[in-house]
């Protein structure tokens, strides 16, 4: 037995393998395409199941399309209501794993098939590692892997497999519930239901286990994936945590309904398969049982989505009422550079906004206002939160754009950062001034004010200082400071005052200025992307 089991384990580690470097390569390959057929799907359930299905079964990988899925839902692209079709239909889209072990690897010769693809893979990987070829060679390559660890299980049940200790489960409804069980386990432990479906597709074809007894190992692998998304929304966004509670609410709906007409689907998937004309094959049979499962989560959730969406976005709202947790970034987004860029400028529009208003809370205090400033607090947390995001942006697959778009969205931070340090430098008490200075000091304070509310990202008359604006603040500035200067040396001002009014004021014009680039930098951003836009519209209108 310990060649076998031997043989399992390294065909096992060459599936996971195979499947990593095809995930990769399809994922690195097909990445712009993610972005385009997600912000298609955002007007009907049929068009996100579509999507879902579709993306999972190119990139070969549910958890690829449920971290994009949940980058657009972070980033304001994508509504949850309309994610869950997304998750939902990526849920589908596994199935296609079954399928190509089913019809693929059990009905060719592996070496014959595998050894090239592996070698025509990694020429191409080797003649253009950073293109798309070399993308595409990794997938070819991963593909050709995983023929190679079926090979190696498959000839591992044959050499172990009727000594392998299936039977000591028994027969019946506890016999079920243990085999649920193995699957979940195993799920849990290789973090992996593709590899977990392709040990049961080969114990079912070999005759290790029965259709039923495989059919429920099935259901079980679908409940342990549960327990990935579970863990992957720890200390996540709200929203990543109810995405991964929709993924939870699927999968326990159709295990627990599957389970109860198990002997009903299993009849079934026998008449599925006569009439589609194929062979008797536990394999085929299994691979079809594992769509009708997810078909049948699917037709559950239908008259349940919407509800589902209410309760959930009823949930895991504690996070968004504190001012220092990020709402828009977690790991989940970091992978995708595409959707890293545009979470962190809204993240960063929510900094700016802490740290402006802060600056314009304390200018209140001058001529009576009641304002509180946000607590200094709140903005170190965020700020921080925002670095260690950065740290963590995945540059693999970062194209030359996303890069640029993050390189000027640190120097936005930067500024932003400036006008937090600065603001503490403002004066909160009102000074005592002889006219016409304290004229001149309430007018400029509240000039500042309104600069600072119209420089704010997060309000709607956000916009950069046009020159007659930033002229104008400018002169008044500069006619304070001589009046200062002057009342100081006339004896008509404390110097110490003077000098402390003298540098308020100007770190109010630096916040300012700082406020005003960051402005800049954020409108271009946002012009690059209406570009982007308007080229894409045009483009399918000539395809058209």
């Amino acid at each position: 037995m310990g060649i076998g089991i031997g043989m399992l384990l390294g065909g096992l580690g060459l599936f996971l393998l195979g499947m990593l470097l095809m995930t990769d390569g399809l994922k690195q390959a097909a990445g712009p395409l993610l972005g385009r057929v997600l912000g298609w799907s955002t007007e009907t359930r049929w068009r996100g199941l579509l999507a879902g299905m579709l993306l999972t079964g190119l990139v070969q990988s549910s958890s690829a399309v449920t971290v994009a899925t949940i980058g657009f839902v972070n980033a304001g692209l994508l509504d949850l209501g309309q994610s869950l079709w997304v998750l939902f239909g990526a849920n589908v889209g596994t199935t296609a794993t079954g399928w190509l072990v089913a019809l693929v690897g059990f009905k060719i010769k592996i070496e014959l098939a595998a050894l090239p693809l592996i070698g025509v893979g990694m020429g191409l990987r080797l003649s253009g590692p950073q293109s798309r070829r070399g993308a595409l060679g990794s997938a070819l390559a991963g593909f050709g892997v995983l023929f190679l660890g079926i090979g190696f299980m498959q000839q591992a049940i044959v050499i172990d497999g009727p000594g392998l200790p299936w039977g000591a489960l028994g027969g019946g409804p506890l016999a079920l519930l243990a085999f649920v069980l193995v699957g979940l386990a195993l799920t849990v432990l290789m973090q992996s239901s593709s590899a977990v479906l392709a040990i049961t597709l080969t114990l079912a074809q070999g005759g290790v286990v029965s259709l039923t007894a495989a059919a429920a190992m099935v259901i079980g692998s679908n409940i342990g994936t549960t327990v990935t998304a579970l863990l992957a929304a720890v200390g996540a966004t709200p929203n990543a945590r109810r995405a991964a509670s929709a993924h939870v609410a699927f999968n326990l709906v159709a295990a627990t309904v599957a389970l109860l007409l198990l002997p009903l689907l299993i009849h079934g998937v026998e008449g599925v398969r006569s009439l589609l004309g194929f062979k008797a094959s536990p394999a085929v049979s299994l691979a079809i049982f594992h769509s009708v499962f997810n078909v049948l989560g699917v037709a559950l959730m239908w008259p349940l989505a919407r509800r589902l969406t209410i309760f959930l976005k009823r949930r895991f709202r504690t996070r968004d009422e504190d001012a220092g947790q990020p709402r828009y970034l977690d790991s989940n987004v970091a992978s995708v550079p595409s959707l890293a860029a545009d979470a962190m400028r809204r993240e960063l529009q929510r900094l700016g906004d802490i740290a402006l208003t802060a600056a314009w809370a304390r200018l209140g205090h001058w001529h009576g206002d009641d304002h509180r400033p946000q607590e200094a607090a709140a903005y170190i947390s965020l700020s921080q939160r925002i670095h260690d995001f950065v740290t963590g942006v995945n540059r693999g697959s970062m194209s030359e754009r996303s890069a640029q778009a993050m390189a000027t969205l640190l120097r936005v931070q930067r500024y932003y950062d400036t006008c937090h340090e600065l603001s503490g430098e403002l004066v909160i008490a009102p000074p005592q001034l002889h006219e016409p200075l304290q004229t001149a000091t309430r007018a400029l304070l509240q000039q500042g004010e309104q600069l600072l509310r119209c420089l704010d990202p997060a309000r709607n008359e956000f916009a950069p200082l046009d020159r007659v604006q930033a002229e104008a603040f400018e002169a008044d500035y500069q006619a304070l400071k001589a009046g200062l200067l002057a009342a100081g040396a006339a004896g008509q001002l404390e110097i110490g005052r003077m000098d402390a009014l003298l540098r308020s004021f100007s770190s109010l014009r630096r916040i300012i200025a700082q406020a005003d680039k960051a402005a800049h930098l954020l409108a271009s951003l946002e012009e690059h992307g209406d570009e982007e836009e308007e080229e894409k519209s045009e483009k399918g209108d000539g395809e058209n």
